[in-house]
């Protein structure tokens, strides 16, 4: 099984036991799991999240809308300008 075939077959039960063991740093039975163990299930959540959940629900969200609906700061995914000062 590929790892992408993994993240298909994962179900929502065994979604937030991974996240639960992420966020605890331990598995359901109280061993802890090793940072490589962590690493894994973290992006198996990320994952997951990408694939099966709205935005505003994965992993890691951050919601800048304002009570008026208008965004805090600028998109981060936007491009920017850099101007460019010289002592000229």
């Amino acid at each position: 099984m590929t790892y992408d075939q993994l993240i298909q077959a994962m179900t929502p039960e065994m979604h937030q036991s991974l996240k639960r063991a992420v966020e605890l740093g331990k598995w359901p039975d109280g061993r802890t799991l090793t940072p490589d163990q962590r690493d894994i299930c973290m992006r198996a959540v990320i994952a997951y999240d990408h694939e099966n959940m709205p935005e505003d629900q994965r992993v890691g969200f951050i919601d800048r809308t304002k009570q008026d609906g208008s965004q805090h700061g600028k998109d981060p995914l936007q491009p920017d300008t850099i101007k460019i000062l010289t002592d000229d």
